[in-house]
C-alpha cells in the first residue's frame, strides 16, 4: 500500500478518535443506562435491516471464508436476541463506583484510591458481528468513548449495527453517538492506525486470530499503546485416576458444543493408569464428528491418529481441522499442572476428580486465567461469570486485567489526596 493511502487512513482514524474524545463529556452514567437499555430494544425492531446487510456480508464472504469463519459471521433472530439480553444485562448494572477505598494516614492526609475513564478505546475484530455491540456496551459503561475497526468481512454488519442501533440510541438518551467511532475501510491498515495512536488511543482491544492479533500487539507495543490481545486459548482437560468415565465423557461432550471458540476442550491429559478414561474422551470426541490426535505415548488409545503438530497447539485457529482434539497420557497430576501451565495458553483448566484433595492441588498449582473442577472450560466467558458480556478473555501473565474483561477493568488507577496545609515529609 503506498504512502498517501497509508497516511490518509491513520487520519481517518485519528478524526474518528478525535470525534470520540469530543463526546466523553455526554457519558453520564444514567444517560449512558437509558441508551444502552434503548439499543437492546433497537436490536429486534432493527433485525431485517441487521440481516440484510448480514445476508450481504456472508454473500461476500463465502468464496473465501471458511466454515469456522461464516458460522462467527453469521447472525439470525436467535442471535440478535442473544446480543439484546447481553446489553440489556450490562444496562442494568450498577454504574461503576469510581471510589474504589478511601483512608486517612497518620499525618491526617485523606487518600482515596480511585477509577477514572482512559479516554478512548479501540477495538479490533475480526468476522464477529457481535463483538462490536458487546465491546462498545463495556467500554461506554465505563465511561470510555469507543472506535471499532473490523474487516471487510463483517464491515456491513458492524456499519448497520453501529449505525442503525448504537448510535440512534445512545442520541435518544442524551448522549452523543459518536461516542461510538468506526473505522470505515476494510483495509488493513486501519487496524495498524488503530494501534499507532498512543496520544489519541492509549488502549486498544485486540479479538482475533492468533498471528493477526501478535502483529498489530507488536506494533502497538512498538508505538507505546496498551494492547488487550484476547487471541490465544484452548481449554485443557485432565481426567485424574479417581475420576469416573462418565463424568470424563460428559465434560468433555460438554466442553465441544462450539468448536470455533477460545474455551472449548483442546488438550485433553489422562493419567496413564486408566485407559478407560482415555477411551472415554475418544467415545465423546467420536459421538461429536471430533477427531483425536495422540502423542507418542497415546498412540495405543483406540481411535486415534498421530498427533503432527506441538502438544499444546490451539486447534480453533486452524479453520480446517477445527474439528481437533489433542491426547496425551502423563505420569499423575504434577506432569498434567506442569503442561497445562507450561505449554498452552493459560486460558483455562480443569480436573475431573473424585479425590477432593488431588483437585484442590491442581487448583493451586495451575497458573492461567480459570482454574475448574469437574466443570466444562466453556463456563470460561464474561456473561457466564459476571452477568455481562466480555470484550474478550485475558490470558496475559503480567498484573492488570486478566481473564474474562468487562467494564471494571478499562479504567486507570489514580489516588486523590486531601490535606490541610500542615502536612510535610
Amino acid at each position: 500500500m503506498g504512502a498517501t493511502k497509508q497516511g490518509s487512513i491513520l487520519e481517518l482514524v485519528e478524526r474518528e478518535s478525535l470525534t470520540a474524545r469530543a463526546a466523553l463529556a455526554s457519558l453520564e452514567p444514567a444517560a449512558v443506562q437509558d441508551g444502552l437499555t434503548r439499543a437492546a430494544r433497537l436490536l429486534p425492531e432493527r433485525s431485517a435491516e441487521i440481516l440484510a446487510a448480514n445476508e450481504a456480508d456472508l454473500e461476500a464472504g463465502a468464496a473465501t471464508l471458511d466454515a469456522g469463519a461464516l458460522d462467527r459471521l453469521r447472525l439470525d433472530e436467535a442471535r440478535l436476541a442473544a446480543m439484546a439480553e447481553g446489553v440489556r444485562a450490562t444496562a442494568a448494572l450498577e454504574p461503576l463506583d469510581r471510589d474504589v477505598r478511601t483512608w486517612t494516614l497518620p499525618n491526617g492526609l485523606v487518600v482515596t484510591e480511585r477509577r477514572i475513564p482512559v479516554g478512548v478505546v479501540g477495538a479490533n475484530f475480526e468476522a464477529r458481528p457481535n463483538v462490536a455491540v458487546d465491546v462498545a456496551s463495556q467500554v461506554l459503561k465505563s465511561g470510555n468513548a469507543v472506535v471499532l475497526r473490523t474487516g471487510s468481512a463483517a464491515l456491513r454488519t458492524v456499519t448497520e449495527l453501529v449505525d442503525g442501533v448504537l448510535r440512534p440510541a445512545l442520541e435518544a438518551a442524551g448522549v452523543d453517538g459518536a461516542a461510538v467511532g468506526l473505522v470505515r475501510s476494510p483495509d488493513r491498515a486501519g487496524a495498524e492506525a488503530l494501534v499507532s495512536l498512543p496520544g489519541s488511543i492509549p488502549l486498544v482491544i485486540l479479538r482475533g486470530s492468533g498471528a493477526s492479533t501478535a502483529a498489530l500487539a507488536a506494533i502497538a507495543a512498538a508505538n507505546g499503546v496498551r494492547a488487550l490481545a484476547h487471541a490465544e486459548g484452548g481449554g485443557v482437560l485432565y481426567a485424574h485416576a479417581s475420576a469416573k468415565a462418565d463424568a470424563v465423557r460428559a465434560l468433555a461432550t460438554a466442553s465441544l458444543d462450539r468448536l470455533g471458540v477460545c474455551n472449548r476442550l483442546n488438550l485433553a491429559l489422562v493419567d496413564a493408569a486408566t485407559p478407560e478414561l482415555a477411551a472415554a474422551v475418544v467415545d465423546a470426541c467420536a459421538g461429536l464428528g471430533v477427531e483425536v490426535r495422540a502423542t507418542e505415548r497415546a498412540a495405543d488409545v483406540a481411535g486415534t491418529q498421530p498427533l503432527d503438530r506441538p502438544r499444546g497447539h490451539e486447534w480453533a485457529s486452524e479453520p480446517e481441522r477445527v474439528a481437533t482434539v489433542t491426547l496425551d497420557l502423563v505420569d499423575g497430576l504434577d506432569e498434567a499442572v506442569a503442561i497445562a501451565n507450561d505449554e498452552t495458553s493459560g486460558l483455562a483448566a480443569t480436573i475431573v476428580a473424585e479425590d477432593e484433595a488431588a483437585a484442590a492441588r491442581f487448583l493451586e498449582a495451575y497458573r492461567g486465567t480459570a482454574a475448574l473442577w469437574n466443570a466444562t472450560t466453556r463456563f470460561v466467558d464474561g456473561f457466564e461469570l459476571l452477568g455481562t458480556p466480555e470484550t474478550g478473555i485475558s490470558v496475559d501473565r503480567f498484573p492488570g486485567p486478566r481473564g474474562p474483561v468487562n467494564y471494571l477493568d478499562l479504567c486507570l488507577r489514580q489516588f486523590r489526596i486531601v490535606g490541610d496545609g500542615t502536612q510535610h515529609r
